[in-house]
């Protein structure tokens, strides 16, 4: 009878192995086929986002070689500008995307900002843009990405991410037809440019650490403020 057991016990325990194991070669395969989703696979901003995106590109904020690497074999036009500044405020991999449509003028953002704009336009602006409003998208407006301060402007406290260039306000966004699409002016409706706005927060939400919108508070009510500071998994998303 403890043979029969035994016996009983062990054959359980190898098919639970074989289980796992073909459990397991069946997640590699899907891995492999979804670099996306793997936190293993090389970041390449031609694919999609997917569940290990946005860790990947946070993770780019203390690696600027890699990061620079990752816009090369995504074939995106880049500067990388020198180091400047000091302290608190010292920017060590300021990198201007050449053929982003930022309007005053394309500004110096940290390598992993300018990597998940690039992906935001490419994944969540430009599609939305034509598919919701039939148009494609000429201009972003921002109100810039580096300013030497704390949170607020405050006097003390946790420093901003703009005192680094890790970070970048998008204001408004025109279209080649020549509509004006503003976050203050438009964010609340049922509209489709609401719509509009409403779609492009949530792709920035799966690129960036952090995006704040007129939904967080009423200091965020003219422009969506994106950050690559890492925030744990999922970021946040307000």
């Amino acid at each position: 009878m403890s043979t029969r057991i035994g016996r009983f016990r062990f054959d359980r325990a190898l098919i639970a192995l074989l289980v796992l194991g073909a459990l397991g070669l069946a997640v590699r395969g899907w891995l492999q086929d979804h670099p996306e989703h793997n936190p293993w696979a090389p970041l390449d901003l031609d694919d999609p986002p997917g569940w290990a995106t946005q860790r990947k590109l946070a993770a780019l904020r203390s690696d600027p070689a890699e990061c620079r690497a990752v816009l090369e074999r995504s074939g995106v036009a880049f500067a990388a500008l020198d180091p400047v500044g000091e302290g608190e405020c010292r920017r060590d991999d300021r990198t201007v995307l050449s053929d982003a449509p930022l309007s005053p003028r394309r500004p110096a953002t940290s390598c992993a900002v300018a990597a998940g704009l690039e992906l935001w336009l490419r994944r969540a602006v430009e599609p939305a843009a034509r598919e919701i409003l039939g148009s494609p998208v000429a201009r972003i407006e921002h109100f810039g990405a580096y300013s030497c301060r704390r949170i607020y402007g405050r006097d003390s406290g946790a420093w901003s991410e703009h005192a680094t260039g890790n970070a970048i306000d998008i204001a408004a966004f025109v279209l080649e037809d020549g509509r004006r699409i503003s976050v203050v002016g438009d964010w609340d409706g049922e509209g489709e440019d609401a719509a509009f706005l409403h779609r492009v927060r949530d792709g920035a939400c799966d690129v960036f650490g952090t995006v704040l919108s007129p939904d967080y508070n009423a200091a965020h009510a003219d422009h969506f403020h994106l950050d690559q500071e890492a925030r744990g998994f999922g970021g946040v998303c307000r």
